[in-house]
């Protein structure tokens, strides 16, 4: 089933890379991609399948189709354009960092390294924070996190490993620390984002940008969560966030519908109408996989992370992704950005291909996305 899932998507990556050269996918509404500049936080994920699809088949065009890129991400960052986001990580842990570690391009390395120092410069000392959205002092988001930046945190924590800098390292385990005391609720659900004073760090309240409201679990939010802190402890070894994604993993788990793909929100009301969000469930299979890595064999948490794995995978495969549509663009039906936004509340969502494509390979050939070594 992972081999046949698997071929269908690389053909469609290579299809989309033919159709559409130098160009980059943006969401939209009507089963396609908005393809155009590097101007979003989205377009690492792109980059990342095209690394993907050259570890799983060693076909040069996937390489030389994604090494194509890493001037335009060089120029992106040069200028600074929209990059007034913490979301550095998502674009060039997948693409410079992927291709030092596949090719050892000397000038993919200086690219993300420089990445890592404009994700740094949005770190707040007086509120301990890296500031998720706009610029420093802006009024309504000047002490604000998100769960999202979790998965930037790995480009800070390889730009450690790599330089011996401890600057790098320090920000995101603080960062991570902040977040997992605030974010992450007693019951191991989770707040989308929260809000801090910027001049002292004191803490103001929880809220959400994309969830159902302030108080519910945006469940890609909580996927965010899994899969962060799993990388989290990977590279500091703290135990606690080894046990805080375990957690979150369990309420995730526990709270699926019937097919085991989750709704936007769990705490949304359901209906015959309610969006899924394919993708959150996409990166959640990521998560249970560094998961399994990291946790022993006889684990009493193996069986229930191995089930609830293949249980949603199969799902994916089956009832989501586009494996009927020859022509679609996206790997993944029912995925959703902002429903509440009324922005894309059901189509195909580039990360959710991304992470979807990860599982995918990572069950099939043991082949590891590109967060950390």
């Amino acid at each position: 089933m992972w081999q046949a899932a698997i071929e269908d998507a690389i053909l469609k990556v290579k299809a989309n890379i033919i159709k559409h050269p130098g160009k980059l996918p943006h969401i939209t509404e009507g089963q396609c991609y908005e393809w155009g500049d590097n101007d979003d936080w989205i377009e690492g994920f792109h980059i990342g399948m095209m690394w993907l699809a050259n570890e799983y088949g060693q076909d040069p065009f996937y390489k030389e189709a994604a090494e194509s890129y890493l001037a335009n991400f060089k120029d992106r960052l040069d200028r600074h354009v929209a990059l007034d986001h913490h979301d550095i990580g998502f674009l060039y842990s997948l693409s410079a960092v992927a291709q030092w570690k596949i090719t050892g391009s000397e000038e993919a390395r200086a690219v993300a390294l420089s990445a890592a120092d404009t994700l740094v410069a949005r770190w707040r000392p007086k509120a301990g924070i890296i500031q998720a959205w706009g610029k420093e002092g802006d009024p309504e988001n000047g002490g604000r996190i998100i769960i999202d930046c979790l998965l930037n945190l790995p480009l800070l924590f390889w730009a450690y490993e790599q330089t011996g800098e401890k600057r790098y390292y320090k920000i995101a385990y603080e960062h991570a620390l902040k977040s997992q005391k605030f974010l992450v609720r007693g019951d191991a659900s989770s707040y989308h984002t929260f809000y801090f004073d910027p001049e002292n760090g004191h803490a103001l309240r929880g809220g959400t940008h994309q969830g159902y409201q302030d108080g519910s679990t945006w469940t890609r939010g909580q996927a965010w969560g899994i899969y962060g802190f799993a990388l989290a402890y990977r590279y500091t070894k703290n135990a606690s966030f080894l046990d805080t994604s375990r957690r979150m993993a369990h309420y995730f788990i526990e709270h699926l519908p019937e097919d085991h793909v989750a709704y936007w929100d769990f705490d949304v009301p359901v209906d015959s109408a309610t969006p899924r969000d394919s993708s959150a469930s996409a990166i959640t299979a990521c998560g249970l996989l560094e998961l399994l890595e990291l946790i022993g064999e006889n684990d009493p948490d193996r069986n229930v992370f191995e089930a609830a794995l293949q249980n949603s995978m199969e799902s994916l495969v089956k009832n989501y992704a586009t494996t009927d549509l020859p022509d679609a663009e996206g790997l993944l039906k029912h995925g959703s950005y902002h429903v509440r936004g009324d922005r894309a509340p059901d189509d195909y969502m580039i990360w959710g291909d991304y992470y979807y494509l990860e599982a995918l390979v990572r069950m099939e050939k043991g082949i590891k996305g590109y967060w950390y070594e």
